[in-house]
């Protein structure tokens, strides 16, 4: 679904995508999802989380910013969460994930005013991200390092070239025809590509 928003003079097309729980899709509402953040290429993704279940959303936060920095997280029903006398510090949970995180009560429309500011700054480049990197144990990060560079040269800027490896590394075939189709070219078909591949399932 596609909805205008003109907020400071600016317009906006924002685009909802079916709700997940995570990027690792199971589900064609769930790949419709995926697809729009990893290749859709948004100027900024916010992720909306639950504030009465924050834990089980922070999933796909994560999974999110290691495709891209262009993020706001956006933690809604706070008005439920404190009903359960649940205490959510915003501005800690954004000096964590190194993205902005506005708290709303959407039904009430409570923080959307402020959750379109800071989606205005982000776009406007008045924001500067700073994203949680996941480190993964010895044997992942030695895999990453030994094809992420192979993968740099033919992606010039299109995608997050670290995440591209994971992906690679995973062999999710769904999402490497995504890939594919979005790049215009087959990854696993280049010869460098696949030599380090097979390099670093070697480790």
């Amino acid at each position: 679904a596609q909805g205008r928003y003109k907020h400071r003079d600016k317009n906006y097309i924002m685009v909802d995508v079916p709700g997940t729980y995570s990027l690792m899709a199971n589900s064609i509402e769930e790949e419709i999802a995926r697809d729009f953040i990893c290749f859709g290429n948004p100027d900024a993704t916010v992720v909306v989380t639950d504030g009465t279940c924050l834990e089980r959303n922070l999933n796909l936060v994560i999974q999110t910013l290691e495709i891209t920095s262009n993020v706001v997280v956006c933690v809604n029903l706070l008005d439920e969460a404190k009903r359960k006398k649940i205490n959510i510090n915003l501005e800690e949970l954004s000096e964590l994930l190194g993205v902005p995180v506005i708290g709303t009560s959407a039904r009430n429309g409570i923080g959307l005013e402020k959750l379109m500011d800071a989606v205005h700054d982000l776009t406007n480049k008045k924001t500067i991200t700073t994203p949680l990197r996941v480190h993964y144990d010895n044997g992942i990060e030695e895999a990453i390092a030994i094809l992420e560079p192979s993968i740099k040269e033919l992606l010039t800027g299109k995608l997050n070239s670290r995440w591209v490896a994971l992906k690679l590394l995973d062999g999710d075939a769904k999402l490497l025809q995504s890939l594919q189709r979005y790049l215009g070219f087959d990854l696993s078909e280049n010869i460098n590509i696949t030599d380090k591949l097979k390099e670093a399932w070697e480790i």
